[in-house]
């Protein structure tokens, strides 16, 4: 049995939970225009290098790489455009609030299809330091170990 949430998983911004402490996370609409969304569907996009700004209390997504659908038309936008997200104005509020500390990033986790629609989960994040790096990856290997010498004794 496949879990639906997978199946409608666009794309993933691996680098961000490395680069990045998530601190909290929203879900947001992005506003498409003509065939973008069909690009999407044939999972054409790249979250890789892709940030969020607050600007005049709207939400703009930026670098946020959506290719070309190959049966489009004149009507075919320009892949890296910015795109407005959809949230409301209280959470619009919070993100701008929390963001305005030193450090903090508005970073895009995923894009997946939610009933037909375009999502795009975002998170307020604050930038890693490189020994935060490495005590990550420290972590993770003790934890292999572990789990290597746990598989060895069965």
């Amino acid at each position: 049995m496949t879990n639906k949430k997978e199946d409608n998983l666009i794309v993933t911004n691996r680098k961000a939970r490395r680069d990045y402490i998530i601190t909290e996370t929203f879900e947001a609409g992005i506003m498409l225009t003509g065939t973008e969304i069909k690009s999407l569907r044939a999972k054409k996009a790249s979250l890789s290098d892709s940030f969020a700004r607050v600007v005049k209390g709207e939400i703009f997504l930026y670098n946020f790489h959506i290719g070309a659908y190959e049966f489009g038309n004149i009507h075919n936008v320009d892949p890296l455009r910015e795109r407005k997200l959809l949230l409301h104005k209280k959470q619009i509020q919070k993100i701008f609030e929390k963001n305005q500390t030193k450090g903090m990033a508005i970073v895009p986790l995923k894009v997946y299809l939610k009933r037909g629609l375009a999502k795009v989960e975002i998170a307020l994040g604050q930038g890693k330091k490189l020994y935060d790096k490495r005590e990550t990856i420290k972590k993770r290997q003790a934890k292999r170990e572990i789990d290597r010498e746990m598989r060895n004794k069965k």
